[in-house]
């Protein structure tokens, strides 16, 4: 199997743990990535360090605390195909969470460098931008958990639903030179989901002279590194593809380059 794919354990750990990428495992320096799944009645309490954190509830509902705030009764969905915005929590640094599972959870913590600049909230999804991107069969559906617009340190958080049928992160485009303001250095991950389970996801990561260049069949679960390169996602006939993507890097903008080869598939401008 391709190292830029990491596959989840077949059972949680005691804390709940089902997948784990850091910085060390993905051999970057700002990205971090984890999947829980909690019981109804688990709790996992942690400092956040010098990270900040965004809790994403997947699914499930739960109760959240920070050292200075709580609140009850997060989240609302208990699929994520079922497409609505979803509920998460940004966690400073130097700070703390727990969370209570109210019923069968799956969480996502996105983590990166923090610098104190901002304090613990809930955000809720009202708060959550949504957008239909791209048109015929590149067309999907983003949710904007975390944009930039949105206070974080360094952090950039969106979830993506690709149709049966389609191409999303398309036309290609990358975001792996620190050479704003053309374009910005951002890691990033993408943890999968498909609709049925059994499908599949094609992922292609490679760069323009091709020193990477994988195609990946990506299944429900697993998660891919993106370290450098054009990234495009393809769902197949019959099978919706859910992804949520983790981006940092210096600077926490999303400025990217397309493909030379595709960019005439980009929308012309009115």
């Amino acid at each position: 199997m391709s190292k830029l794919i990491v596959k989840p354990e077949q059972a949680p750990n005691a804390e709940g743990t089902v997948l784990t990428v850091t910085p060390q495992s993905a051999g970057w320096e700002y990205v971090g990535f984890e999947v829980l799944k909690l019981s109804e009645g688990q709790v996992v309490k942690r400092e956040t360090g010098d990270q900040e954190v965004c809790l994403v509830l997947l699914s499930g509902k739960a109760d959240v605390a920070t050292h200075n705030e709580a609140w009850q009764g997060v989240g609302q969905r208990m699929s994520v195909f079922e497409k609505t915005r979803p509920y998460s929590v940004y966690v400073p640094n130097a700070d703390h969470y727990e969370v209570l599972a109210l019923t069968a959870v799956e969480l996502a913590i996105c983590s990166a460098p923090g610098h104190g600049n901002h304090a613990a909230r809930l955000i809720g999804p009202d708060q959550v931008g949504a957008e239909t991107r791209g048109s015929g069969s590149m067309e999907r559906q983003i949710h904007n958990i975390l944009p930039e617009q949105e206070p974080a340190d360094s952090l950039l958080v969106v979830e993506v639903f690709t149709p049966n049928g389609h191409w999303s992160s398309y036309p290609p485009h990358k975001h792996d030179r620190d050479a704003l303001p053309e374009e910005s250095l951002l890691e990033e991950t993408y943890y999968f989901h498909v609709q049925p389970e059994q499908g599949f996801a094609i992922q292609r990561v490679y760069t323009d002279d091709r020193s990477l260049d994988e195609t990946l069949v990506v299944q429900d679960g697993q998660t891919v590194l993106v370290p450098k390169g054009y990234h495009p996602v393809s769902a197949p006939p019959g099978y919706e593809v859910y992804y949520l993507n983790v981006m940092a890097g210096p600077n926490r903008i999303w400025k990217f380059h397309n493909d030379p080869d595709h960019a005439w598939l980009m929308p012309k401008p009115r």
